[in-house]
């Protein structure tokens, strides 16, 4: 009986351990997505989807950067578009725009 009873408690102080595990790497998942958004917030922009990029960005973009891709955009109140871009060599830029395809030094 004692052996039965012992088993028992190093299985359920496993089960607990694998449960406490778990729920860490979920709230710490939770915390990363909140400070993203919260610095989304905090430099005004707020993401798009990609297709919602004006034409003019997307072609300014293949003109300057050929071969580039835009992993994520962008865009805050003044309709000015921050993008993070991948270019063709592997290297992965941030750039801003404006609507009309202007860059913008930020």
């Amino acid at each position: 009986m004692k052996k039965v009873m012992l088993v028992a408690v190093m299985a359920l102080g496993t089960m607990t351990a694998f449960a406490q595990e778990e729920v860490t790497e979920e709230a710490t998942a939770n915390l990363e997505e909140v400070a993203a958004e919260a610095v989304e917030a905090q430099d005004g922009f707020n993401e798009v989807a990609l297709e919602e990029l004006p034409e003019a960005i997307t072609q300014a973009l293949e003109a300057a950067h050929p071969g580039a891709s835009v992993a994520k955009a962008y865009m805050n109140e003044q309709s000015q578009y921050k993008l993070e871009v991948t270019k063709e060599d592997g290297e992965q830029v941030e750039l801003y725009a404006d609507a009309e395809g202007n860059w913008l030094e930020m």
